[in-house]
């Protein structure tokens, strides 16, 4: 049976626009799966303990055997100040541990057959030849985060998701329309529907 890990980490509630990405995408997933089940996880209401919490030891097993069990995880990922939510800095603290999630004698990731969906927002502009191109380290830093898991992140990302609210942004409503538009398009493309 196919499994969906979905996790968000937006603090801005019914106002995030990750939050409506990575829901567009387990809708998608669960139309392509209909024999499917998902795991939800909130890091936002629910965080997990940074390490070192006593709790650590029994939450890391618990994490990484999420992601075990799962054929794809979906992660909403705003960029807050240039980098990703601590919430989810804790979660990937957690998941690379040697002997779960990682091979201990050969040192092989243990969760490649895992697809990693990120589905990532950003207030502002951040692509090649913009004025703060380079400054996404969320972006950045992820991929090399997991890398020794064996998982390997695929990014949709939106930005100029301030435009709406941010008076000095108006003139880029329409970049940031078609910038989540675009994102959209790219989630509905993600899986063909499973005949069962």
């Amino acid at each position: 049976m196919n499994q969906l890990l979905y996790i968000d980490s937006s603090v801005q509630g019914e106002q995030s626009v990750s939050r409506r990405l990575t829901a567009r995408a387990a809708q998608r997933w669960r139309d392509t799966h209909s024999d499917g089940t998902v795991t939800y996880r909130d890091l936002a209401s629910d965080p997990i303990p940074h390490l070192g919490d006593p709790t650590s030891p029994a939450l890391t097993v618990e994490l990484v055997d999420e992601i075990k069990r799962a054929d794809t995880i979906v992660l909403g990922l705003p960029l807050y100040n240039f980098g990703p939510p601590s919430t989810v800095k804790a979660w990937v603290d957690h998941i690379v541990a040697p002997g779960l999630s990682i091979d201990s004698e050969t040192g092989k990731g243990l969760l490649g057959d895992t697809e990693f969906v990120v589905l990532e927002s950003r207030g502002g502009g951040y692509g090649p030849g913009t004025p703060r191109e380079g400054w996404d380290h969320a972006e950045s830093w992820l991929p090399h985060a997991v890398s020794m898991t064996g998982l390997s992140p695929r990014f949709i990302t939106a930005e100029l998701t301030m435009a709406d609210v941010n008076p000095a942004m108006a003139e880029l409503k329409p970049l940031a329309a078609e910038s989540l538009s675009d994102a959209f398009e790219a989630i509905d493309a993600l899986w063909v529907r499973v005949v069962t």
